[in-house]
Formats: structure tokens, C-alpha cells, sequence
């Protein structure tokens, strides 16, 4: 495949995965698209590059929200971070942190704010909501809008992983009674009604070919380095597909359906021509128990 070709597909998957349901944060693009000036809650997912504590941060600034969270324990995606906070930050100590942790320490000497809420304790997109629930339940916290910031790789399975639990009035009964009867997932949420899920990726990359190869047109922090942006790209597509192998209704039970496109499957059947060997799955060390 010629690599104008290549980048194209590339980002063709990750417009599909990195959603975002508004061109910009902020009170105008909020009204316009959902009816509301500020959502009742943003969180921070801790999967996500340090792109998204600046967004968090932004955002707190900017008032966005009435509470702010982040939320991660340890996964496939902490060393990455923890390492690259002490090498771009040597004065925040990372070690033995939890993602959610770490960004806290980078909000408050970085940014100056921090997140009124911290989830230490969930290891991957599943449990990062389930989690995420339990404690806006517990902490009484209302949540009829929320703002979800993920890394742009993963930010359309962690939209998918919300929309399993807080659909429709009767749909979203029938996850809280399901989600009763399972080890570490909450008996109740408080979140019969429906709400209001806002998608907004914590970066927008694009990749171009250049004289070197490929490479991202701007600059963005704490960006992974091409081959491993790829390989995340990569392992989403078998995850979104509703199949046997996959994580919706028809697999694993992990999210709701996600509709696929047909050209969103036939760019990533191509890339596999390419980076076949290098699709991600699941570590089980990080499985929820």
C-alpha cells in the first residue's frame, strides 16, 4: 500500500475511534449541540496521553462542569504514562501512582486545579465505568450529563462500555439489575433516566506522509510514537465488532453495538495487509475479577 494511501487509512480509523460529539469544549458548542451550557460531570479516563489532563485542565478553567473526575488504576497504559511524566516532569514522582494518581499530581503542579473525584481501583475500559458509577452513586453526586475524555484511540469503546449501562429509561433498569448480580460492579446507580453522554476525545490526530515516512501533522503532548498509535488503532476494530470474538452483546457483553461502517471495516482490512501481527487483545492481568 503507498504510504499517501496508508495515512489515509490510518486516519480514517481514527476519526471512527476518537469521537467527539463537539468541534470544541466549550459553553457555546455545548448549547448548541445538547441543549446545555455545562454538564454535570467530566471525567478524565486515565488510559488517555497527557493531552488529556491539558484538556481537563481547560476545562476546569472553563468551568465546563460541576464535577470533575478522573478515573484509572493500573493498566496496560500506566507504565507508558508514569514514565513519561518523570522523564517530562521530574519533580512529580509517579512511582507505585495510579493513573488517576498521576494526573491529579499533574493537574496540581502543572495546572494548578485538580479533579474533585479520583478512581484508583478500575484496570480497564469496562471496570473504568462500572467504577466510574459506583462512586458518582456513592458520593450522591446528580449525573444527568457527563462529559467522557478518553484517549482517541479507545474513546469510542468507552463510549460504547457508558451506553451498556445508561440508555433508555427501561434499558438502563435492566443493566443496574444486571450489574446487581456481578462481583464489583454497583447494585444501583441513580441513573434510571436518560442521560446525556458528550464524547470528546482528548486529541484529534491526523497522519501524513513526509519525506521520513509518516508522521503526525502537529504536535501533540505526550503523543505515542506512530508504530504504537497504529497498534492501538488496530486493536479496537475486532473489539467493536459485534461478533463472537468481540466485546458487545454477541461476545464478551463488555459494551452496547457499535455500527461499524463498511468503510471504517474495508480500511482496516486493508491496514491488516500491513500490521496484521500487530493487533493488540487483551492482557488477562488486567481483567476485571
Amino acid at each position: 500500500m503507498k504510504e499517501n494511501a496508508l495515512a489515509e487509512a490510518i486516519n480514517i480509523l481514527g476519526r471512527f475511534c476518537g469521537k467527539r460529539d463537539v468541534e470544541a469544549l466549550n459553553a457555546a458548542s455545548l448549547r448548541q449541540a445538547f441543549g446545555i451550557s455545562r454538564a454535570d460531570v467530566m471525567v478524565l479516563f486515565g488510559g488517555s496521553i497527557l493531552a488529556g489532563g491539558d484538556v481537563l485542565a481547560q476545562a476546569i478553567g472553563d468551568r465546563i462542569a460541576d464535577n470533575y473526575v478522573i478515573v484509572g488504576g493500573a493498566g496496560h497504559t500506566t507504565d507508558t504514562l508514569r514514565n513519561l511524566v518523570r522523564r517530562e516532569y521530574p519533580f512529580i514522582e509517579t512511582a507505585g501512582l495510579s493513573e488517576a494518581a498521576i494526573f491529579q499530581e499533574y493537574l496540581e503542579k502543572v495546572h494548578g486545579c485538580r479533579a474533585d473525584f479520583l478512581e484508583t481501583k478500575s484496570t480497564n475500559c469496562g471496570n473504568n465505568i462500572t467504577y466510574l458509577l459506583a462512586l458518582l452513586e456513592e458520593n450522591h453526586v446528580r449525573c444527568e450529563s457527563i462529559i467522557l475524555c478518553q484517549d482517541a484511540t479507545m474513546q469510542a469503546r468507552m463510549d460504547a462500555g457508558m451506553r451498556k449501562y445508561v440508555l433508555a429509561k427501561d434499558q438502563a433498569d435492566n443493566a443496574v439489575q444486571e450489574a446487581g448480580t456481578m462481583p464489583g460492579r454497583p447494585a444501583a446507580f441513580r441513573l434510571g433516566q436518560r442521560m446525556q453522554i458528550i464524547n470528546f476525545a482528548s486529541y484529534a490526530a491526523a497522519v501524513r506522509k513526509d519525506d521520513t515516512g509518516l508522521s503526525f501533522e502537529k504536535e501533540i503532548h505526550g503523543m505515542w510514537s506512530m508504530d504504537r498509535y497504529i497498534d492501538l488503532l488496530m486493536g479496537e476494530i475486532p473489539r467493536l465488532t459485534d461478533d463472537a470474538l468481540g466485546y458487545g452483546p454477541q461476545g464478551k457483553g463488555f459494551i452496547a453495538h457499535v455500527d461499524i461502517p463498511d468503510h471504517v471495516r474495508q480500511v482496516f482490512e486493508l491496514l491488516k495487509t500491513v500490521y496484521g501481527r500487530e493487533i493488540r487483545w487483551a492482557n488477562p492481568e488486567y481483567a476485571s475479577h
